[in-house]
């Protein structure tokens, strides 16, 4: 059986290797067109079970940020649209949560399967509307499949407990029930894997769902439903809006219907959302801003070390809530690391991401993009300087040249707060006292990262470390098994993993009385 396993996977890079070199090079409009002709590409939102427009008939447009050209006009939804959403999850969660575990799991694997089938034509629409290198893509394509796997599967685990009895006639019980109707809020930079680490759970543990995806990136969350409908899950289990983010948003937070929020954002909007949840008292999943620290201590392996660090800045040109926003290194080492760093950043082939070789696309937009320069221009007029980059790509567009920065500080507002962008600051620092007080000094608490070879100081400071997820020695440690999520101001509650599903589940205790023999 493990032979076997081993054989499927071998097979499986070797169809994405194959995939990659038949869509690299492919002309964006040339990639529309093939995913008009395989019905993935949606433009109505879904309520219900069907498409629909807008009820006032407005659009909005959907660009690719690598060339500017219109992908789609899409629905721009807003409050009616979200509360028939709202209406057709509300009426469908009576049926759905009365499935058997088995029946929904059985629905969720199906889905599962659609998208690994079509995962081809996923990470192109992925790359178009959002611009991340098409092999990143298809890897985004797999992460967010497998949550759907993992909860397929855990669906038939959610345990209740048998509570030792006070007394004798007495049986306690406590049962797991699904919440109710979620509103699922969703951002750009993972356009798939953030709806199906929310939607997954939701779905297996019987509740039903509304998704907002983000307006620059809603092509994929739509062809994402689409195979959910072919997937056999019913009508109304699984409704998508999008458009105007305000409208939907105060609707989901209003309506006493919806008993639960989740969401993945900024900071700012989670506090909003936080807020507006109180009036309805809704269960919130919050995964907010990061800040994350890589601390690179001076008994590190160099090699090891500049390639996690390449990969937890640079994925996704920076934009991700777990990137390494500062680049912490022991002075014993700091300019060895920061020449083969720089060199190896300087490596990096930036362009359109369905070309050949690309490890970095465009920004999502051009205030992404001036944000970075602000960023830029306040460390360099407080002492930093740029090794390597630090502006615009000749390639135009939003895209921005890979950056070095180094002496940053940590009151440097790049320090203080996220760049999301691809700039990774160099922070020297003295004593493992000093790292873990520059890594702790700062409100989000959501990813971080060392590289040492020493086993008990990898122990210390992965404990010493205000944040919810630490990488050891690597730069991606995302998994559907793992738990995410962050604390402070990073966030509530962890999504995947076994913990993952219980953020839609309620306990209820039951209390049978006077069980006394007849």
């Amino acid at each position: 059986m493990a032979m076997h396993r081993v054989a499927l996977h071998g097979r499986h890079l070797l169809a994405s290797s194959r995939l990659l070199r038949r869509h690299m090079s492919m002309e964006p409009q040339a990639a529309v067109t093939r995913l008009k002709e395989s019905g993935l590409l949606k433009t109505q939102g879904l309520v219900g079970g069907k498409w629909i427009d807008s009820y006032d008939g407005k659009t909005i447009e959907v660009t690719n940020p690598a060339t500017g050209d219109v992908l789609a006009n899409v629905a721009c939804m807003s409050g009616q649209e979200t509360s028939d959403a709202i209406s057709s999850a509300y009426n469908s969660f009576s049926s759905w949560s009365k499935l058997t575990a088995s029946e929904r799991s059985k629905f969720l694997r199906n889905w599962y399967d659609l998208i690994i089938s079509h995962k081809e034509d996923l990470a192109l629409l992925i790359t178009l509307e959002q611009g991340k290198p098409l092999k990143e893509a298809l890897g985004e394509v797999t992460y967010g499949a497998n949550f759907i796997e993992f909860f397929a599967e855990e669906a038939k685990r959610i345990y209740g407990d048998i509570i030792p009895s006070t007394l004798a006639d007495r049986r306690l019980l406590v049962l797991k029930q699904p919440v109710g109707v979620v509103g699922a809020i969703t951002p750009w930079n993972f356009p798939l894997a953030m709806i199906t680490r929310k939607v997954g759970p939701a779905l297996a543990s019987g509740c039903t769902v509304v998704v907002k995806p983000s307006e620059y990136t809603p092509l994929t969350a739509l062809a994402a439903a689409d195979l959910a409908l072919q997937a056999g899950i019913p009508p109304g289990a699984l409704n998508v809006v999008m458009g105007n983010a305000s409208g939907i948003g105060d609707t989901l937070l209003q309506s006493s219907q919806v008993r639960k929020i989740t969401f993945t954002g900024s900071t700012a909007v989670g506090k909003k959302l936080m807020a507006g949840s109180a009036n309805t008292v809704k269960k919130l999943s919050l995964e907010l801003g990061g800040n994350a620290p890589c601390i690179v201590f001076d008994d590190a392996d160099i090699d090891v070390a500049v390639k996690g660090s390449l990969a937890a800045k640079f994925r996704n040109s920076g934009q991700t809530c777990v990137c390494a926003n500062r680049i912490l290194v022991q002075e014993g080492i700091y300019e060895k690391f920061a020449n083969a760093f720089a060199k190896a950043v300087q490596n990096m082939q930036v362009g359109n991401g369905l070309a050949e070789g690309i490890s970095q696309g465009p920004l999502i937009n051009e205030a992404a993009l001036t944000k970075v320069e602000k960023f830029i221009n306040d460390a360099t007029s407080k002492g930093a300087n740029i090794i390597l980059g630090g502006k615009r790509h000749s390639l135009g567009m939003t895209f921005y040249e890979p950056t070095v920065l180094g002496n940053v500080n940590n009151k440097m507002l790049i320090a203080r707060e996220e760049v999301f962008g691809p700039v990774a600051p160099l922070l020297p620092f003295k004593t493992e006292e000093d790292a873990i007080h520059i890594a702790n000094d700062t409100n989000a608490g959501l990813a971080a990262y060392i590289f040492t070879t020493s086993i008990p100081r990898s122990w210390r400071v992965s404990e010493a470390l205000e944040y919810g997820l630490v990488g050891v020695n690597e730069g991606l440690i995302s998994t559907e098994v793992a738990p995410f999520g962050g604390v402070k101001q990073s966030g509530l509650g962890r999504e995947g993993s076994k913990y993952g599903i219980d953020e839609f589940l309620e306990l209820k205790y039951v209390c049978m009385g006077n069980m006394k023999e007849a």
